[in-house]
């Protein structure tokens, strides 16, 4: 894995759980995010799944937090049809605990929410938001290609919004660009969805088909942002560094280059294509060859 992590030009990445919690356990998922900072990267998790209450290991979203050093946040699905659909009461209770572990361990303590494509939306999210002082940071909605006026509303209450670079980097962009034509667009950050499942489904939400979300789509997609929907490349690729940096709350250590960060650069050729990877000032790919492999790769 850490060759593809590489060739895509990534040198952080937050690690999670998605539908299957069950043949898939938060012990293995805090393992291999371990294993790949072992191996040269940065890495970060979330505890938590799509179900509610939350899967852990210590036995608390709260504890995960505080003692796991990796962990950053909590993971969760909502308004989508394999989600424990969540009332308020329990959305609030699961963002308050992850806040406060937040507040003890210097961490972000953040809800990331699978975003689905039921009706409701952000709804109950934008509610909270309004009806309570729960800060909007501490809700982190992603997958809102699909309910981009949704997401707009999100951002102009303060809270970040994330898209996914997806099977289409140019669809990607497209609804990038409209997010970013109308939002506040410190407030944008792009992800990947990398190794997640990605299902085919047919009519009533039947499972026609399954394949695996590619990594490499992330910086295709800030290709295209620039490339097709006409924005400046370096505040296209701002979506996936200064941006998510600032939203994980480990800027300037991540998203910069300035003397108290970790030296970690891309440098790109004629074409834009990544040609150079370093990531905490040791170098992984020269000139598209690999320097660094994870421990079961030839």
């Amino acid at each position: 894995m850490l060759s593809t992590v590489i060739k895509a030009g990534v040198t952080t990445l937050v690690g999670l759980l998605g539908t299957d919690s069950r043949t898939r356990s938060v012990e293995n998922l805090f393992a291999k995010t371990k294993a790949l900072n072992e191996e040269g990267i940065t890495a970060y998790c979330l505890t938590g799944a799509y179900e509610y209450p939350s899967p852990t290991l210590t036995g608390s979203v709260g504890n995960d937090i505080i003692f796991v050093n990796e962990c950053i946040g909590v993971k969760l699905a909502i308004s989508d049809h394999r989600s424990s659909n969540v009332t308020k009461e329990e959305l609030i209770r699961l963002a308050s605990e992850a806040r406060i572990a937040g507040l003890v361990s210097g961490k972000p303590g953040y809800v990331h929410l699978h975003t689905g494509a039921d009706k409701a939306k952000l709804d109950m999210v934008v509610d909270i938001i309004k009806t309570t002082p729960i800060p909007p940071k501490h809700f982190r909605p992603t997958h809102l290609g699909r309910n981009v006026e949704a997401a707009v509303e999100f951002a102009k209450l303060g809270g970040y919004i994330d898209f996914t670079s997806g099977e289409n980097p140019s669809q990607s962009a497209e609804r990038i660009k409209e997010a970013i034509d109308q939002s506040p667009f410190d407030r944008i950050t792009l992800s990947s969805d990398s190794n997640g499942s990605m299902p085919k489904w047919g009519p009533n939400w039947e499972l026609e088909g399954i394949a695996a979300a590619k990594m490499s789509t992330l910086y295709e997609t800030v290709l295209a942002l620039h490339q097709e929907q006409g924005v400046p490349f370096e505040k296209a690729l701002c979506l996936g560094t200064e941006n998510i940096a600032k939203a994980l709350e480990v800027y300037p250590k991540k998203g910069c280059l300035k003397p108290e960060s970790d030296a970690d650069l891309l440098i790109l050729g004629e074409n834009l294509e990544i040609e150079w990877v370093v990531a905490k000032g040791k170098i992984l790919m020269e000139e598209k060859k690999l320097l660094a492999k994870g421990m079961y790769e030839d």
